[in-house]
């Protein structure tokens, strides 16, 4: 029997079924990661550049994507290069690593997606007092939480983690998550099941909030065609960003915790891996196309880089 201080290396089974094709799926992924890179690298140095997107609305948007980019870097790099490897195996502190940054940037999103909804919320239905509430330190506070908070609910779910002597070290992803690495235990874990149940109860109360946020947005908006042109403009990207965000991050719930070892291998990495790559790659491409300051800002700053090369 293995426990903690003997299992060294965890072996990733996630791509046992891509093995004939595994310079294609390299290709393809490495495609994908430098799509989402540069759409969010785009938008970053857009924002960080222009003064006029000096706005909490852009703010946020930019924390969203230095954050995709942060989670992207816990799976892709690995996973191209075990693309190349006829072993895919990782290190026992790699792969509580790789979990922890993972972890950290969905709980992050969430979070960030919650303050999004606030931000829209009293532009849209207090739009006088906005000003007044969302100020300088304001931003600031929410960002801090956005990071703070995740950073301290994952560090608490790796520690519980770390305690649990394991007797496997076969992970059936593509990747290490502490779900995963908590199934290898051989003791009980109810402790750890009940701290990601608080998880699951701060997220729901999360979304209960964006909820309430939206009703109100809606209620607001009906009111007159203006006000509906505005929650367009600005509401629906988030509202988009949100609702990606919820169901790929639920298939991976489901399929962590529900799932069954009889569906296809494809299928199982498509669910496991889709919450890291469709939001960091659909987020900014929707705010780009339908925020407008966005748009202008990004060709504005092509524009001058031309000239300059010129």
């Amino acid at each position: 029997m293995q426990n903690s201080s003997s299992v060294t290396v965890f072996t990733l089974h996630g791509l046992n079924e891509t093995a004939s094709h595994e310079y294609t799926f390299f290709a393809f992924t490495l495609l994908v990661y430098l799509f989402i890179c540069l759409f969010n690298l785009t938008l970053i140095i857009t924002i960080f550049i222009e003064k006029t997107l000096h706005e909490p609305m852009y703010i946020f948007l930019c924390n969203l994507c230095i954050n995709g980019l942060y989670g992207t870097v816990g799976l892709y790099p690995k996973l191209l290069s075990d693309f190349l490897s006829d072993s895919h195996v990782i290190s026992y502190a790699e792969c509580l690593t790789q979990a922890y940054v993972i972890y950290t940037s969905v709980l992050s999103e969430f979070t960030i997606l919650t303050v999004m909804a606030y931000d829209r919320y009293v532009a849209i239905c207090k739009p006088l007092q906005y000003h007044s509430i969302i100020t300088a330190r304001t931003v600031s506070k929410f960002l801090l939480i956005s990071w703070i908070l995740p950073f301290c609910e994952t560090t608490t779910a790796i520690l519980l983690t770390i305690r649990l002597p394991l007797c496997g070290s076969h992970i059936d992803k593509l990747y290490c998550d502490n779900w995963s690495i908590v199934k290898l235990s051989c003791v009980d874990t109810t402790v750890n099941n009940i701290y990601g149940y608080i998880l699951l109860l701060i997220h729901i109360c999360q979304a209960l909030f964006i909820v309430y946020s939206y009703f109100h947005i809606v209620r607001a908006c009906v009111k007159s065609s203006e006000e509906m042109s505005k929650f367009m403009q600005t509401c629906f990207p988030h509202l988009t960003s949100l609702i990606s965000f919820t169901i790929t991050i639920l298939f991976d719930i489901l399929y962590s915790r529900y799932g069954s070892r009889n569906m296809p291998q494809g299928l199982r990495n498509f669910l496991a891996v889709e919450f890291l790559v469709i939001p960091p790659l659909l987020n900014p491409f929707i705010y780009g196309l339908k925020l407008s300051q966005i748009r202008r800002r990004v060709m504005l700053v092509f524009s001058r880089k031309v000239h300059f090369l010129k």
